[in-house]
């Protein structure tokens, strides 16, 4: 169940998330890339504004972008060669459609009862040997930042476990820190891994 608070949030602060998310792509966006066959069919979950879509789909990826604001499904639809859509982590496919999954800063919205069970679908979503990335915050608990949006915060061990237990084979992570749309500098864990 999406939090309806959150995607509020998002839908009228459209506008100053483009501004702070307007830059190059990313080393982690570029290595996820590069893991996809050429032509490769990717998702990329929870969107946004749809710019790291859009790099896919510039470098040839099949591209299906999805976010449950609709503002943001909306702007990710408008690049040339994605195809997005609002939707939520339950509506992902349960064979294996996808060479990759981008989840980047989206599934930390999750709650921590659903949050398990969403990357298990992450994994049946994927055929053998596909690429899953995750970016979240680091931290405990569940709460809501000063925007009102909701988080749930994880221990890298935690991910690291609830990863394994999925099914999924860790090949990178990084931890550091940035600043996010609520002005609050938070660390944060980037992982790779495959199916």
């Amino acid at each position: 169940m999406a939090d309806a608070q959150t995607l509020d949030v998002y839908d009228g602060k459209i506008d100053d998330y483009l501004r702070l998310t307007q830059a190059p792509p990313s080393k982690s966006l570029l290595a996820f890339i590069k893991a996809v066959p050429a032509g490769g069919r990717v998702l990329d979950l929870g969107c946004g504004p749809g710019l790291a879509a859009a790099e896919m789909a510039r470098h040839g990826c099949d591209v299906e972008a999805i976010d449950g604001s609709a503002e943001m499904a909306a702007a990710a639809s408008k690049h040339p060669g994605v195809t997005a859509r609002q939707a939520t982590f339950d509506d992902l496919p349960s064979q294996a459609t996808y060479h990759g999954i981008y989840a980047n800063f989206s599934l930390l919205h999750a709650k921590r009862a659903d949050f398990k069970r969403h990357i298990q679908a992450c994994y049946a979503s994927l055929r053998p040997g596909g690429s899953f990335y995750l970016a979240m915050k680091l931290g405990t608990g569940e709460r809501r930042d000063k925007l009102g949006r909701f988080y749930t915060y994880y221990t890298a061990q935690e991910l690291k476990d609830i990863l394994t237990q999925a099914g999924f084979t860790l090949t990178f992570e990084r931890e550091g820190q940035e600043k996010g749309l609520a002005g609050d500098v938070e660390p944060f864990i980037m992982m790779a891994a495959h199916a």
